[in-house]
């Protein structure tokens, strides 16, 4: 195999793919789509992307997205599994080996060590609404008007109780 050249035509298309991948980091990377963007079959694509940024797509994917999760581990309530999730990673025993050998620390040992260094952190339901949600997770009703509508079934309203109350409720 020959030394890999990139044509200056192509480069604005592997920039762009790689903009796309830093724009959809948390999606599934469908690396054949993306290499086709670029004009590249797959495998060219790997070669020619490794030659012009010095790492493969996955490689450089997955650590935009341990760059977020350090970012959201610093800042966000949320727990590493839902981190996990909303970084990308649909394996959490891949995401912890790939933040401890980018980080050197598992991401609980990372965030009791950056915690409270900086601001509070960001309360779970907000960091959630900012990073939109878990994908493909179900909308919940917002009103109990739309909780008993024909299409939605029905769901008791949390607010009105449920005539008993949990033994760590207080009260």
């Amino acid at each position: 195999m020959g030394k890999v050249t990139t044509d200056p035509g192509h480069l604005k298309q592997l920039r762009l793919a790689k903009d796309a991948m830093d724009r959809d980091w948390a999606e599934p990377l469908d690396l054949d789509a993306v290499a086709a963007h670029a004009g590249y079959s797959r495998h060219h694509f790997i070669r020619v992307f490794k030659a012009a940024y010095g790492d493969t797509p996955g490689r450089y994917l997955s650590r935009r997205r341990i760059e977020r999760a350090e970012e959201m581990l610093r800042t966000a309530n949320l727990s590493v599994t839902e981190i996990c999730t909303l970084v990308g990673f649909t394996s959490l025993g891949t995401f912890s080996a790939r933040f401890k050998r980018a980080t050197g620390l598992s991401p609980s040992k990372y965030r009791a060590r950056h915690v409270g260094r900086g601001a509070a952190l960001i309360p779970g339901c907000y960091a959630m609404l900012w990073a939109g949600g878990f994908p493909n997770a179900p909308a919940a009703p917002a009103t109990p008007a739309e909780r008993t509508s024909p299409d939605v079934p029905d769901v008791p309203d949390a607010r009105a109780g449920s005539g008993h109350r949990d033994s760590g409720e207080a009260g």
